[in-house]
C-alpha cells in the first residue's frame, strides 16, 4: 500500500498542533510557558527562568529580574546545570553545565489545577560546588503523587557563587559581596511566592527542604532576615550550620577573594574587569586552590544576607520562627581511621574536653576504640558525630530554645545492597528508586513512612498522621527523635547524647563558632 506523503505530513502537523494546544500553559513572571502533561494527570514544567543569565557584567551580582518574552516559551527540558568541575559522581551535570543556569522546575499533581496544594522547594546538595535541580526524583514524582507541588532549582556554586572581594563590596549597594548562591535561592523563593499559584501551589504554604550543602544553605537562610516570610517550614537533611564551622568571616572571605584574583593575574584596583572575562572553569579551579579546606563551604557573614554568624544565631535561639525537621544518617562518612590519628584529631578539636570524648569512643589511654553495630568503627562514629549528627542536635537545641517547633530524626535503614547507611543514602527513600531495584519489605516500609512524614509536615507543620508511629517533638530535656529502623519508624530519645553534649559544650567554649 502506497502512503500519501502530503496527506501523512498534514495529519502529522495537525496532531502536533493539537498536542501543543492541550499541553499545559501558565503565565509567569516574564511571559507564558508551556510544559507537558504527565501520565498521572499532572503537569511538569522544566527550565523556567527566574533571573537573567549571570554572564559578563552580571557575574558576581545579585540575581536580576528576567527579561520578558513575547511568544510562548517551551518548558519541556531541563536547563544546563550551573558551572561545576567534575567530581566523578556529578559527571552528567558537569558535562552539561554553564553560567546560563538560573532556572527552576515545577511539577504539579493535577492539571488544570482545581485546588491549592502545599509547595515543596528542594535545594540540592553537592558541597555548594556541584549538582543541579535535575535530581531529587523530579520525574519520579513520589511526593507530587501525594499532593505536593515540587520545585527544584539551580543556583551558582563555587567561586562563581560565593566570591568575596573588596571591589565587589564597593560595587554593591548593600556594601556586601559573596553569597550569590544564597541570593539565587532567595530569588527562587520569591519567584515561588509570586508564581506558584498558577500551578496549583499555595504560596502561603511553602516548605523548603534540602540535603547536604542544600541543608546547610537552608540552615543559613533560617538566620537571614531576607528569608523572612518566604517559607513556612524547613527540612534539613545531613548538614547543619556548625557542621562546616559556620560561615567564614567577611575579612577571611575577602582575603581568599584577593588571593584568587592574584592567582589569575587580575590587576590590583581593577580585578573584576579581568575576572569577568575569564572562562568560568578557570575561576572555579582557582577558587578550589585558594580555599582547599572549604571552610564554610564558601559562604560568609556579609552583613546583608547573613548579618551575623549563623552558628551564633542558632545558639541564641534567633532562627526564623518556622517548624523545622533536622537529622542525618546513622553513618554518613568515615571508616577505619588508625586509633593514634583519631586520638590526635579528637584532642585537637575538643581541647580540654577531649578526655570525655576519648572515653566515649574507647580511645582513652592506649585504647583502640569501640566499634558499634549501628554506627560502625570509631572513625566512622567520629566523622558522623562531628560533621553531621551533633551539629544537627546543636541546631535543634537552638531552634527549640527559641520556642520553635522542632523535630529530629536519624535514618538507620541501609539502602538495598548495603550493610550500612551513607551520606545521601536516604534520598532514594524519599524520591524513589530505579525501575530495576528490588526493595525488601523493610526498605519499602521506611520509604513509604518517610514520604508520608515529609508530606504531612509540608501540609501542616506536623509530620504525624494516621497509621504512622508517633514522632515526638524535640526538646532540650528529652531530645526525642524518630529513628527509621529495619523495623520501620520508632520514637527514641537522646541521640548519642553524651558525645553531642561534649560537641555543644565545645562550641560554647569557642563562643558559638
Amino acid at each position: 500500500m502506497r502512503r500519501n506523503k502530503p496527506l501523512f505530513a498534514l495529519l502529522f502537523a495537525c496532531a502536533a498542533i493539537a498536542a501543543a494546544q492541550t499541553d499545559p500553559v501558565a503565565a509567569v513572571t516574564g511571559g507564558r510557558i508551556r510544559g507537558r502533561l504527565t501520565p498521572d494527570g499532572g503537569a511538569a514544567f522544566k527550565g523556567i527562568p527566574y533571573a537573567q543569565p549571570p554572564l559578563a557584567d552580571l557575574r558576581w551580582r545579585e540575581p536580576q529580574p528576567v527579561k520578558p518574552w513575547t511568544d510562548i516559551r517551551e518548558a519541556d527540558k531541563f536547563s544546563l546545570a550551573c558551572t561545576q568541575l567534575s567530581e566523578g559522581w556529578n559527571a552528567r551535570d558537569a558535562a552539561a553545565s554553564g553560567e546560563d543556569c538560573l532556572y527552576l522546575n515545577v511539577a504539579a499533581p493535577e492539571w488544570p489545577p482545581k485546588s491549592k496544594h502545599p509547595v515543596f522547594v528542594w535545594i540540592h546538595g553537592g558541597s555548594n560546588t556541584a549538582g543541579s535541580g535535575i535530581a531529587a526524583g523530579f520525574d519520579q514524582r513520589t511526593l507530587v503523587k501525594r499532593g505536593l507541588v515540587l520545585v527544584t532549582i539551580n543556583y551558582r556554586m563555587g567561586a562563581l557563587g560565593f566570591l568575596t572581594h573588596p571591589e565587589l563590596i564597593r560595587e554593591s549597594r548593600h556594601h556586601a559581596s559573596g553569597n550569590y548562591g544564597l541570593m539565587d535561592q532567595l530569588a527562587t523563593l520569591k519567584w515561588v511566592h509570586d508564581n506558584i499559584g498558577k500551578f496549583g501551589g499555595d504560596a502561603g504554604n511553602v516548605t523548603v527542604a534540602g540535603q547536604s550543602a542544600g541543608a546547610f544553605d537552608i540552615s543559613l537562610l533560617l538566620t537571614s532576615p531576607l528569608a523572612k516570610g518566604l517559607f513556612r517550614r524547613a527540612i534539613v537533611e545531613s548538614r547543619a550550620v556548625s557542621g562546616f564551622k559556620g560561615s567564614m568571616t567577611q575579612a577571611y572571605a575577602e582575603d581568599l577573594g584577593t588571593k584568587l584574583a592574584a592567582r589569575l593575574k587580575a590587576p590590583e584596583g581593577d580585578a573584576m574587569k579581568t575576572l569577568r572575562t575569564l572562562p568560568a572553569l578557570d575561576i572555579l579551579t582557582a577558587g578550589r586552590a585558594v580555599n582547599a579546606d572549604r571552610w564554610g563551604l564558601e559562604t560568609s557573614v556579609d552583613g546583608w544576607v547573613l548579618p551575623k554568624s549563623p552558628t551564633e544565631a542558632f545558639a541564641a535561639g534567633a532562627s526564623l520562627p518556622v517548624p523545622l525537621i533536622t537529622g542525618s544518617n546513622a553513618v554518613e562518612t568515615g571508616g577505619n581511621m588508625p586509633a593514634a590519628r583519631l586520638r590526635d584529631a579528637i584532642q585537637k578539636v575538643y581541647g580540654s574536653l577531649a578526655d570525655r570524648a576519648l572515653a566515649f569512643y574507647g580511645l582513652a589511654g592506649s585504647g583502640e576504640g569501640k566499634p558499634d553495630p549501628l554506627y560502625g568503627p570509631p572513625g566512622a562514629q567520629w566523622s558522623t558525630d562531628t560533621g553531621f549528627r551533633c551539629p544537627s542536635t546543636q541546631e535543634a537545641l537552638g531552634h527549640a530554645a527559641g520556642g520553635r517547633i522542632t523535630y529530629q530524626y536519624e535514618f538507620e535503614q541501609p539502602p538495598p545492597g548495603r550493610l550500612a547507611t551513607a551520606h545521601a543514602s536516604e534520598l532514594n527513600f524519599l524520591f524513589g528508586w530505579g525501575a530495576n531495584v528490588q526493595l525488601t519489605p523493610a526498605v519499602q516500609k521506611d520509604s513509604e513512612q518517610m514520604q508520608a512524614y515529609w508530606t504531612n509536615f509540608a501540609r501542616t507543620g506536623d509530620p504525624n498522621g494516621e497509621g504512622l508511629p508517633r514522632w515526638p517533638t524535640f526538646t532540650a530535656q528529652s531530645q526525642d527523635y524518630l529513628a527509621f529502623t529495619s523495623e520501620g519508624a520508632a520514637a527514641k530519645a537522646g541521640m548519642r547524647r553524651d558525645i553531642c553534649t561534649v560537641f555543644v559544650e565545645s562550641l560554647k567554649a569557642q563562643g558559638g563558632k
